[in-house]
């Protein structure tokens, strides 16, 4: 794998088509699913002996759920937390599959625009069904707040509409983004270290900090995506 990016090529599993559709199972759809199980299994034998004093297992399950639970607290109000196992499946989800990606010849699913914006999608939907639900005819006062004077009117509605409707696209790219770079950025840094022979040594050492920061970038490309939904659900919940 001279090339940086063949990292990412989708491969075909089991060939299907519909309806004239590609619909194949591939190495993207095979490590969704593997996170998915991977995520109920863990949900069901952390919380299988569930004990006053937790157990390991118990208490890091604990620790992501009182993390996740405080997020959207405090960033949506305690009204949200209805909400919650969205928040909490979009949370685990999205850091799996970022995390999945850092072990060698696996694939990051979360690195194809596809997936993130899909799922970026899915929250601006959801967002959006909330407010109307919520608020009727009235969430329209979002693009246009009380109290501003009716003047700006021509030209804030319009930029109002615009950043809501980008919503999904900058939600969406900057999961991919990050991970497909900090994926390239590895595989090159790696490939120079091998050329170098015995002068890599000290390469090989920026090598192992900039994986552990690739880590960190992981788990932080999972935790903006949550708090981005949960700043978008306290819009639709209550406007400005």
């Amino acid at each position: 794998m001279k090339n940086p990016l063949d990292q990412f090529a989708i491969k075909k599993i089991i060939p299907l088509e519909l309806f004239g559709y590609d619909i194949s199972f591939t190495n993207a759809s095979l490590m969704m699913v593997l996170g998915t199980l991977g995520l109920i299994a863990f949900q069901a034998i952390a919380l299988r002996r569930r004990t006053l004093i937790p157990q390991r297992l118990q208490a890091f399950y604990e620790v992501i759920y009182d993390f996740t639970s405080g997020l959207l607290k405090d960033t949506a109000g305690e009204e949200a937390m209805r909400y919650f196992p969205l928040i909490f499946s979009l949370f685990t989800f999205v850091l799996l599959g970022n995390m999945m990606g850092m072990v060698p010849y696996s694939f990051t699913f979360t690195s194809h625009i596809i997936v993130t914006f899909s799922l970026a999608l899915l929250v601006f939907i959801f967002v959006t069904m909330v407010g109307l639900l919520r608020h009727g005819w009235h969430f329209f006062r979002l693009f246009f707040p009380e109290g501003i004077p009716i003047g700006v009117a021509p030209i804030l509605i319009p930029i109002e509409i615009i950043t809501y409707f980008m919503r999904p696209v900058t939600l969406g790219i900057r999961l991919c983004a990050n991970m497909l770079a900090g994926h390239v950025l590895l595989k090159m840094f790696a490939a120079f270290t091998i050329s170098l022979g015995i002068a890599g040594v000290f390469p090989l050492a920026f090598n192992v900090l900039f994986t552990a920061f690739e880590f960190f970038v992981a788990f932080l490309q999972a935790y903006i995506f949550a708090i981005l939904t949960c700043v978008y659900l306290n819009d639709a919940l209550h406007l400005h």
